[in-house]
C-alpha cells in the first residue's frame, strides 16, 4: 500500500479544476512552500534540492479526499518534464481521481508534490495519457530534509516519490490506486490547439510564461544546490588532496654557506622571520587597515619549530600574508607567533 505522509499546515489550494493560468500560479505557491522554510516548516520538512536537481519531471496537484468506509479523491493540477537540453517543459494540466477502502471518516484536503525521477515515469504518463500511481509506477514516500545526501534518490527502486501538505482529519493520502489524468480540454482551451500531453512534455510548444514563477522556485532550488555541492566537493578536495602547501624558503642570500668543516652546516628547519617578511612584502590591499583575524576550519599540528599549532575554531591574528591563501601564513595564536597554511583557514 502506498501511503503519502502529509505534513498539517493551516491553509490549502483550492482542489477545483481551474484554468492553466491558475493552475500554475497555484503550483509555484505549493512548490514555494515545500522548498523554502517558514515559521510552518524547518530544514527538516523540506523536498531536497537533490532530488528536485535529478528529477526528470513533477506533478503538483491539490486534492481532496472524502470518505465513510468508502473514500474518494480527486483534485487537479499541473506536469512539467525535464527536457533532453536540461530545461522544463511547459506544463500539461491534469488530475487526479482514485476510490479507497477502509474504516475512514472525515475530510481532507492535501497539497502534493509528486516527483518523477525515472524517464519511464514521464513516458508512461506521456504515451497513455493517464499514469496510475503503484500500478505501472513504484512509489514510494520521499526522503525529507535539507541536508539529505545526494545519492539517496539513486539508491532507491522507486520510479515516483511523493510529498504531501494537508489540513483535515486522515493521518495521510493513501496514493495506491490513484490515477493522474490528462485534462485535454484544459490544454486544448489554453494552448489554442488540439495537443496532446506527450507533445507538451516532449517540448512541441515553448514554456509559456504563465509558468515563470514555477521555474523560478526550481531553478533557485537546485542552483543552491549545485552551488552547494561544488562548494562542498572543492572544499574536500583541497584538504584531502593538497595537505599544506610547500613551505616557504629563505632568499639564497639567507642561506647558510658551506664550509671546508668536516661537519656540514645542517639546513634550517624553518626560515627566519624576516626571510618570510621579505617574500610577503608588498601591498595587504583591503588588509591593510587595522589587524587581521582568520579562523582555523581544519586542524593543524606543527612539524617543524616555528609552526604555528591550532585547532577548528581558533582565531588567528595575521601577522605577515602573501597574495595567495596556499601559501605560508605568519600569525599570533595565545601569545606564541609561527606560520602556518593559509588554506587550513577561512576569512571574511
Amino acid at each position: 500500500m502506498c501511503v503519502c505522509v502529509c505534513v498539517c499546515v493551516l491553509t490549502v489550494n483550492n482542489p477545483i479544476p481551474s484554468n492553466m493560468k491558475s493552475e500554475a500560479k497555484k503550483a509555484a505557491k505549493i512548490l514555494r512552500e515545500f522548498t523554502e522554510i517558514s515559521n510552518r516548516t524547518g530544514p527538516d520538512k523540506l523536498i531536497p534540492a537533490n532530488i528536485l536537481a535529478k528529477c526528470q519531471g513533477l506533478a503538483i496537484i491539490t486534492v481532496i479526499k472524502a470518505g465513510f468506509m468508502i473514500t474518494a479523491r480527486g483534485g487537479s493540477g499541473i506536469v512539467i518534464a525535464r527536457l533532453a537540453d536540461g530545461r522544463w517543459s511547459a506544463p500539461s494540466a491534469i488530475g487526479i481521481a482514485g476510490l479507497g477502502g477502509g474504516f475512514e471518516i472525515g475530510v481532507e484536503v492535501s497539497d502534493l508534490v509528486v516527483i518523477l525521477m525515472q524517464r519511464r515515469a514521464v513516458d508512461s504518463f506521456s504515451k497513455g495519457g493517464n499514469l496510475t500511481l503503484g500500478g505501472n509506477c513504484t512509489v514510494a514516500v520521499g526522503p525529507m530534509g535539507r541536508n539529505v545526501e545526494a545519492d539517496v534518490a539513486l539508491r532507491s527502486t522507486a520510479a515516483v516519490f511523493t510529498y504531501c501538505k494537508s489540513r483535515g482529519l486522515f493521518a495521510g493520502v493513501s496514493l495506491e490506486g490513484s490515477c493522474l489524468i490528462e485534462r485535454k480540454d484544459t490544454n486544448r482551451k489554453f494552448y489554442s490547439q488540439d495537443i496532446r500531453a506527450s507533445a507538451i512534455l516532449n517540448g512541441d510548444v515553448e514554456p509559456p510564461p504563465e509558468a515563470d514563477d514555477l521555474y523560478l522556485v526550481l531553478e533557485s532550488y537546485t542552483d543552491k544546490y549545485t552551488t552547494e555541492w561544488a562548494a562542498k566537493n572543492l572544499a574536500q578536495k583541497a584538504v584531502q588532496s593538497s595537505g599544506p602547501p610547500a613551505r616557504p624558503r629563505a632568499p639564497a642570500s639567507q642561506r647558510p654557506v658551506s664550509t671546508y668543516r668536516t661537519e656540514a652546516v645542517k639546513p634550517s628547519l624553518y626560515p627566519s622571520i624576516s626571510a618570510f617578511k621579505s617574500d610577503s612584502t608588498g601591498g595587504m590591499g583591503p588588509w591593510d587597515v587595522g589587524p587581521v583575524v582568520v579562523t582555523a576550519i581544519h586542524p593543524f599540528t606543527g612539524q617543524q619549530p616555528g609552526d604555528l599549532s591550532f585547532n577548528p575554531g581558533d582565531r588567528i591574528t595575521v601577522v605577515t600574508k602573501t597574495e595567495s591563501q596556499y601559501d605560508w601564513w605568519e600569525g599570533t595564536l595565545n601569545g606564541r607567533t609561527g606560520i602556518f597554511p593559509a588554506n587550513f583557514v577561512s576569512y571574511p
